[in-house]
């Protein structure tokens, strides 16, 4: 087999690839439309905590990898000082009732489960696993017009923030209350005060490969490193953007297909913990260390 007749198989080899590609995004509309999980979460002792929407996993330090809590579709994850985590459970009753229920776990750092909210019909209000280092939570209260909404550690509940907004999606939150969201594919701050400002415009993007990615969930997580950067997992490029407060934007990891970042958290060591899906859901998470080394889980 001569050169040419090498390269011409390898050509056609390319296209047959690219098109099951193509095919695979355009019979998977609902595959893509059902939103993965986002949050990554690393306790005081260096174990790593994800959900893969049908457990919760936990990484030890030494990487043995294990289920911190079976049978739980959640797509946030808490962690307070205490090393206790919190989560959602989620559930769709099936066209019969046409109902979603819910409820709130928690996992104590010993291991031992309690509730937090009991199963109740529809979806979590006035609850949200963003919190700051006082306890607060914030989360976007949708109505005639968006307002960002905080409830205290005592319970009480107060307008946080009026924006404007207009199509927000998720939310994380310093230690200090700084809150960053997404708005319509904007990243916006708010002071702890309440204060809005736009940091960057237009950072949600879709590349061929995952321009079946509607627009609200081209950009999934969100999370802060020590010096204030926020960092955007955008899922319709298959990329990370590092966001400085001066609101400079740098793509900092490139996902390979069929790969695309949802979430991720730094360690104290400086490794990032990067969550990553697939079209389908499925879901696993790569520690990237400051030299650029990647170890998959």
């Amino acid at each position: 087999m001569n050169s040419s007749t090498i390269e011409l198989a390898k050509r056609s080899q390319f296209r047959r690839r690219s098109l099951v590609l193509i095919a695979t995004l355009l019979i998977a509309p609902a595959a893509a439309s059902a939103h993965p999980p986002v949050s990554v979460v690393i306790d005081s002792r260096g174990a790593v905590f994800y959900s893969d929407l049908v457990h919760v996993w936990r990484i030890a330090p030494n990487g043995t990898k294990s289920i911190a809590v079976r049978d739980v579709h959640t797509h946030e994850l808490y962690l307070d000082s205490a090393d206790n985590l919190y989560g959602e459970h989620l559930w769709y009753e099936g066209e019969a009732t046409n109902k979603w229920g819910h409820r709130v776990w928690r996992r104590a750092a010993d291991g031992r489960m309690s509730v937090v909210l009991p199963a109740t019909e529809g979806f979590l209000k006035n609850y949200s696993f963003v919190r700051d280092r006082a306890g607060s939570m914030y989360w976007a209260e949708r109505g005639t017009a968006t307002e960002i909404r905080r409830r205290s550690p005592d319970g009480r509940i107060s307008v946080h923030s009026r924006g404007p907004f207009t199509d927000v999606g998720w939310i994380v939150s310093a230690l200090d209350g700084t809150v960053y969201l997404i708005d319509s594919g904007a990243l916006k701050r708010i002071t702890p005060n309440g204060f809005s400002t736009t940091l960057s415009r237009s950072i949600a993007a879709r590349s061929v490969r995952k321009s079946n990615a509607g627009a609200h969930h081209s950009v999934m997580g969100l999370w802060l490193d020590r010096r204030g950067n926020v960092y955007v997992a955008v899922f319709g490029a298959a990329v990370v953007n590092r966001i400085t407060p001066r609101g400079e934007v740098t793509t900092v990891v490139r996902s390979r297909a069929p790969w695309a970042p949802t979430g991720g958290a730094f360690a104290s060591n400086g490794d990032l913990w990067l969550m990553e899906t697939t079209i389908t859901n499925k879901v696993r998470v790569r520690r990237i260390t400051p030299s650029g080394e990647s170890q998959t889980f």
